[in-house]
């Protein structure tokens, strides 16, 4: 349970949510850790449905062993949906029994091309995380504007990586 899992909180093609995700993942290893990586884009395309209130297919079984039971730290990479985060990120949380997330500890990283780099969707979900009791680490980096600091090949701007780079050093003290 040392591992830290990466979050990418979208099912959207080509997001920059994936680009910062992977960013972030490439951050963590240079930082001598081992980070595991769920796309929500390889979530079961039925969650809603197939995946709740007493169903669970083997397939997702087997997803929530390795990402989240076995598991103690997360980085949430969400992009801001309609003033608040995407509505598969919450169907997750909602699949997932709440004894699963107790105690464990969240990152939170806020991806916008506005101004405010979700601010207000990472408030909403720190408040539902602290509803699971899980720990959420109080440096939380809203990241607006997400296409003028990532390059061309995907990578961020030296500023808006070192500044990546102290959050997840914060988080692996915290």
């Amino acid at each position: 349970m040392n591992k830290i899992v990466v979050y990418s909180c979208t099912n959207r093609e080509n997001s920059n949510t994936l680009k910062v995700s992977r960013v972030y993942e490439n951050i963590l290893k240079e930082l001598k850790t081992e980070p595991d990586f769920l796309d929500f884009r390889s979530l079961p395309e039925n969650i809603a449905f197939s995946e709740t209130f007493g169903k669970r297919t083997e397939a997702y079984s087997q997803l929530i062993r390795q990402f989240i039971s076995e598991q103690n730290r997360f980085v949430f990479v969400v992009p801001e949906y309609n003033g608040s985060f995407p509505g598969i990120l919450k169907t997750v949380l909602d699949s997932v029994h709440p004894k699963e997330w107790t105690n464990k500890k969240a990152c939170l990283v806020g991806v916008s091309d506005g101004r405010a780099g979700n601010l207000r969707g990472m408030e909403h979900l720190t408040g539902i995380l602290q509803y699971l009791k899980m720990h959420v680490y109080h440096h939380k980096l809203p990241i607006s504007q997400v296409g003028k600091v990532m390059d061309a090949n995907g990578d961020f701007m030296e500023e808006q990586r070192k500044v990546c780079e102290l959050q997840l050093k914060g988080f692996l003290e915290f």
